[in-house]
């Protein structure tokens, strides 16, 4: 099983404040964690919305809007991908997931488990099997 750790973006991460020593060292020793466990798959921070675009689709037209975007609520600011035999498993590691929070911001992660191919019923299922990718939506 697959999951997603989201970490919610927060006013700093949007300002392109990046975090500090302790918290870098303690996302380090986490990772090194999920590593020993065989569980992690990836993990990145990702930029502000400020240095990204949103793609709409408005009437059957596609609408591109550069950031930054307003308010917090909803926008990313980094993930972690792990693969655990369990929700159980998954629900642990996410409650040992360092805060991290900036001057005493109120922090929030997302935790999603990923689709597999296994769990969709279509016939593009093969197309994306031989991609070697995730399900593609």
């Amino acid at each position: 099983m697959r999951f997603i750790i989201l970490i919610k973006a927060t006013p700093s991460s949007e300002a392109g404040i990046l975090p500090g020593e302790p918290f870098l060292t303690e996302m380090a020793r986490y990772h090194e964690q999920l590593v020993k466990a065989g569980a992690l798959l990836d993990a990145s921070g990702l930029y502000p919305t400020a240095k990204g675009w949103r793609i709409r689709y408005v009437g059957g037209k596609r609408v591109a809007s550069d950031g930054p975007f307003t308010g917090n609520e909803g926008l990313i600011a980094g993930y972690t991908l792990i693969q655990v035999q369990s929700k159980a498993e998954a629900v642990e590691w996410s409650r040992r997931f360092p805060n991290s929070a900036i001057d005493g911001e109120d922090d929030e992660i997302e935790v999603r488990q990923l689709l597999e191919l296994e769990d969709l019923d279509a016939s593009a299922v093969e197309r994306f099997r031989a991609l070697g990718i995730g399900t593609g939506i």
